[in-house]
């Protein structure tokens, strides 16, 4: 009789240990996102294809080529500016992830600015420009920062007369926009388009999604767990995909909106109650190069960004609703900074364009 209870016991303990741990291991393998759609953390698995960025719909013709090799050219010429010295890449620097590394951006004669630069990586994506969106287009976001007197400044008549006086500059604008005379609008236009040239989508994430099981980590696998998990990270309610960006604004209870006169953000562009203190959401591709972090630069790392997720902002005063207390462990905390780096690409040197 004891021989047969011990075999008995023998077949089913393994069993019910299964059948005790089947909650877990489905839990590790499906879970939902915030629009309630299940999610399976499979390689490859088509719940998860609607995270890749789709292909842009950019014109291949040899008068876009043209449009954008002119672009990038102006991208890198400080001559755009009123004094010389201050060109696009000045802030949107290839070798800082497309922004500055500062905390907040210097502008024309070392003025400080009151916002961080933003990234330019994947901005093809966007619906909104600017931190505000005040700008609805690439196009008006160019015009607006090389107009603007603390930025570029840019002294437009006698931009157009350089341009019209350079020889090369001449010859490429012609093959960009044949029949056109060279005009502030074309200018944005070519810097417009050889900005949308800047993309990232082969992060090891995007390798994973497409169903290289060795291109994330088991932790880096739990930390997009927590990114989507509502009860979790609830990161995904902002971060939607594929940009991971929903092109809304939002108070998250920074520090700064405590201050005695405030950076009203959206609220300045449309004056409603809810877009006070609020500022746009960024995409996180490429994130690992860009810090610091927030519209005012207030978060140095990763860490300190999470942390403050965590702790469910700083000030309460018109926060998003969707800004609560997280419970998060110290492990959990590191899986979700594991999964944020596996959303960059591995640095690599940028040719700095010859100018004519």
């Amino acid at each position: 009789m004891a021989s047969g209870i011990y075999l008995k016991d023998l077949f089913l303990r393994p069993f019910l240990l299964a059948l005790l741990l089947l909650p877990e291991l489905i839990a590790v393998l499906y879970a939902s996102d915030d629009t309630g759609s299940t999610i399976c953390f499979e390689p490859g698995h088509p719940s998860l294809q609607h995270w890749l960025l789709p292909a842009l719909s950019m014109t291949t013709t040899a008068t876009a080529v043209e449009q954008l090799q002119l672009g990038k050219l102006l991208f890198f010429d400080p001559r755009l500016s009123a004094n010389g010295n201050f060109a696009c890449s000045t802030c949107h620097n290839p070798s800082l992830g497309w922004s500055d590394g500062l905390k907040t951006a210097i502008g024309q004669q070392g003025v400080s600015l009151n916002r961080a630069t933003p990234s330019l990586i994947n901005v093809a994506y966007n619906k909104v420009f600017m931190w505000d969106g005040r700008q609805s287009s690439l196009e008006s976001q160019v015009l607006g920062v090389m107009g603007a007197e603390h930025e570029m400044n840019a002294d437009y008549e006698k931009l157009l007369i350089f341009l019209n006086q350079n020889p090369k500059y001449r010859e490429l604008f012609a093959k960009a926009f044949p029949d056109k005379h060279i005009n502030k609008e074309i200018l944005a236009a070519a810097i417009a388009q050889f900005e949308r040239t800047i993309i990232s989508k082969g992060t090891p994430f995007d390798r994973w999604i497409t169903g290289d099981s060795t291109a994330m980590s088991t932790d880096q696998i739990a930390g997009f767990q927590i990114f989507i998990s509502k009860t979790k990270g609830n990161c995904a309610s902002c971060h939607h995909p594929p940009n991971f960006t929903d092109d809304g604004f939002h108070n998250i209870g920074l520090q700064s909106f405590a201050s005695p006169n405030p950076d009203l953000g959206r609220y300045n562009v449309k004056p409603i109650k809810i877009s006070k203190g609020a500022f746009k959401t960024p995409p996180l591709r490429g994130i690992r190069l860009t810090a610091p972090y927030f519209h005012d630069g207030s978060a140095a790392t990763l860490d300190n960004v999470i942390e403050h997720y965590a702790q469910g902002g700083k000030v309460r005063t018109n926060i998003d609703p969707e800004m609560k207390k997280l419970s998060l462990s110290k492990i959990e905390k590191k899986q979700l900074k594991l999964f944020l780096e596996a959303l960059t690409t591995t640095a690599a040197s940028y040719p700095v364009p010859i100018l004519p």
